[in-house]
This record gives C-alpha cells, structure tokens and sequence, in this order.
C-alpha cells in the first residue's frame, strides 16, 4: 500500500507552500526519515523527511504552490 506524501503545515498561520526543490528524485529508492525535498512557506525554507521507505513517485514539480494538505507524490 503506498504511502502519500502530503504538504505538511509548518507553522500556525501557513496555508499554502511551494515545493522549492525535491532532492530525491521520481523512481528512487528512499529510506524513512531520509530528506526528501524543500518546502518554502512563509519566508522559511525547510527540508521535509520521507513518511515511509520505498519507490518515490513524484505527483507535483518543484516550482509549484499548493495548499497544506495536497498530495505531493506517494512512496511505494
């Protein structure tokens, strides 16, 4: 079963957030709590952990902002 991979809320007030830079990439091998990509919000940048380990499967690109709560790919 995969596991998605959300935008997390990283702050009282953030609502949305953009995906800065993922640093694995689609179809690589990662391991939980490994530093999967770079999520800027709210004038703060912050390196997101993988929720689980597995294949990534990337939904949304680097460069896009999206609200909290939005899948931004699964682990499989």
């Amino acid at each position: 079963m995969a596991t998605e991979i959300l935008l997390p809320k990283i702050g009282f007030s953030m609502t949305e957030g953009e995906i800065a830079e993922w640093l694995a990439e689609d179809g690589s091998e990662v391991t939980e709590g490994q530093p999967l990509y770079l999520l800027e919000a709210d004038k703060s940048a912050n390196e997101v952990e993988a929720p689980a380990s597995g294949t990534l499967r990337i939904i949304i690109e680097a460069g896009e902002t999206h609200e909290v709560g939005t899948v931004l790919g699964t682990i499989e």
